[in-house]
């Protein structure tokens, strides 16, 4: 059985009342939904207060669940809609401070060579700062793309989903993430190229 029919069985298990279903289906996915609200959401206890109404939201919510998409996609959408609530309700906007290693991964398509040296490792760090600094100035959904795409392994078709927009709408605000973070990091790649 794949992950996705085990994930089918438990969802229905659940559907007919079976809690120790719904159980082990938090104990499956409950880091990686803790990982999605932290991208939003920065402080560890409110974090985890979210991840929980997430997951009591998907429990109330799951006789509506028909299987038409993955569970964790389902998860992942309501998991995104309650951090944005939650940060709605404190009028704040949603952290858009990415860390290190993740920026790591943004990098408009050019790859920074795995190097020990000192130079390399600062030309990481300053590929990290500059692709934080482009994230930052995006418009949300288009930063809530690029992360889902690059940051989280989603496909387009799930970020369609988890964004409720057109899968041709996502490529669009991806491609453009990409333009404007690769806009910023050619200056810095171009300094590094002519240096002796």
């Amino acid at each position: 059985m794949g992950e996705h029919e085990l994930d089918a069985d438990l969802v229905r298990r659940a559907q007919k009342g079976e809690k120790a279903a719904f159980d082990l289906l938090v104990r499956k996915y409950q880091h990686r939904i803790a990982a999605v609200v932290s991208r939003f959401i920065r402080d560890y206890a409110e974090c985890q207060d979210v991840v929980q109404d997430s997951f009591i939201k998907a429990y109330r919510s799951l006789p509506g669940f028909r299987g038409d998409s993955q569970f964790y996609t389902w998860m992942y959408r309501i998991a995104v809609n309650t951090a944005k609530n939650h940060l709605a309700s404190r009028k704040r906007r949603p952290g858009s401070d990415v860390e290190l290693e993740d920026a790591e991964h943004i990098d408009g398509g050019i790859h920074v060579q795995d190097n020990d040296t000192p130079e390399h490792e600062l030309l990481r760090e300053e590929v990290a700062k500059v692709v934080n600094r482009a994230l930052e100035l995006l418009p949300d959904e288009i930063r809530q793309a690029i992360v889902l795409r690059e940051m989280e392994g989603l496909s387009y078709e799930e970020i369609a989903e988890v964004m409720n927009s057109p899968v041709g709408t996502v490529r669009s605000r991806i491609f453009r993430a990409r333009e404007a973070i690769d806009a910023r990091l050619r200056p810095l790649y171009d300094q590094q190229r002519v240096r002796p």
